[in-house]
């Protein structure tokens, strides 16, 4: 039916542009009538117009995924080797997850089970988190904590300060950080130094700078393989995407 339509709509069009060659030619009359057999055959068929929206729609995303890619290619050390953001899950896995997070977004910290999850069941996810601060001080100040840790006491630690922060519901306050510092057992004097230095004002920047490349606007942001994925993410949706990648690869 939609083939017949798509036929019937060229030699609807066709007829009066070869009487007049182009449009700009025409005479007001045959604008007209040109016009009006447009809008007939769009009433009369309107799957044809959706049709021509989907193929557009499509099109934009196989655009929009391609530029992604180019440009996850372009940042690829500063996105997967940056040489301070924490990386974990399975160190040698075959499909990498980078997640731009703020520990005050109730997005990140819904999402916050769901990537536990696909990292722990999947077994070779290996998993990068970009602190990215966005929704003020207090966002600020528990990334300046968590990269500090980092800098200070490792990974470890990091990853006990990290599942702290995304199940903390409350306000994050000078108090509450030493006192996570004190039930995990860190140098709470050396963290709070570290805290002000300018290796952990540089890393927030390089992560602000590296999701404005991206256009990650918002948290969480993530990418998978080569695919950036703005917004949250049911584990479901993460393990679909985690099987196409793999899929993709023969």
């Amino acid at each position: 039916m939609q083939s017949k339509a798509l036929g019937i709509l060229f030699l609807t069009l066709a007829a009066p542009m070869a009487a007049a060659f182009d449009i700009e030619s025409m005479s007001e009359g045959e604008r007209a009538a040109f016009r009006s057999e447009i809008r007939d055959y769009l009433l009369e068929y309107p799957e044809v117009l959706m049709e021509a929206i989907s193929v557009l729609e499509e099109r934009r995303e196989r655009d929009a995924v391609a530029r992604d890619s180019e440009v996850i290619e372009r940042l690829h050390d500063s996105i997967f080797d940056d040489g301070f953001s924490y990386v974990g899950g399975n160190l040698d896995g075959d499909v990498t997850l980078v997640e731009f997070l703020d520990y005050r977004c109730g997005f990140c910290k819904r999402a916050f089970p769901a990537v536990e999850e696909l990292v722990a069941s999947d077994g070779n996810i290996r998993y990068i988190v970009k602190e990215f601060p966005i929704l003020g001080d207090q966002s600020t100040l528990a990334a300046r904590y968590a990269i500090a840790v980092k800098f200070v006491a490792g990974d470890a630690d990091y990853k006990r300060v990290h599942d702290t922060l995304m199940l903390h519901d409350g306000a994050v306050t000078e108090g509450f950080l030493a006192r996570t510092s004190r039930e995990i057992g860190l140098d709470h004097g050396a963290i709070t130094e570290s805290m002000g230095s300018e290796d952990v004002a540089m890393a927030i920047g390089k992560n602000h700078a590296l999701a404005q490349a991206l256009s990650v606007q918002g948290t969480p942001g993530f990418i998978l393989g080569d695919i950036i994925l703005r917004g949250f993410l049911e584990l479901e949706q993460m393990r679909e995407i985690v099987a196409d990648i793999r899929a993709s690869r023969g």
